[in-house]
């Protein structure tokens, strides 16, 4: 059995940027539901990722797309971002709930008569 070789910091680093962009286009839920389902078929993932590159690369500046996809080749990595994503979305949300409520809170207290 082979033994998983560790994700390195450069590979997480692209990785957390990923989870980042993905957040921050509100995408967490598609993202997450396509990671969960080719983790199985990561290898093949990988392998679409690098047949397709050309396309990509004549719509879009990727300059991490082919260490990226050599990332999703592996499971562990995979993994990894779907973890990342959930992190960064719960994060988001609760920034979010906090500015909703301080902006209630602030309505709120402009409504208020003054004495």
């Amino acid at each position: 059995m082979a033994t998983e070789t560790p994700i390195s910091p450069e590979d997480l680093e692209l990785l957390e940027r990923v989870a980042a962009r993905v957040v921050e286009m509100h995408m967490e839920v598609p993202a997450i539901l396509t990671l969960e389902t080719v983790t199985p078929l990561s290898l093949i993932a990988g392998q679409a990722m690098v047949f397709f590159e050309p396309f990509v690369a004549a719509l879009l500046r990727l300059p991490d797309y082919r260490r990226f996809a050599r990332l999703a080749e592996r499971r562990e990595c995979l993994t990894a971002l779907t973890r990342l994503i959930e992190t960064r979305a719960e994060a988001a949300d609760v920034e979010r709930r906090a500015e909703k409520r301080a902006r209630r809170a602030a309505r709120s207290k402009e409504a208020q008569p003054r004495s």
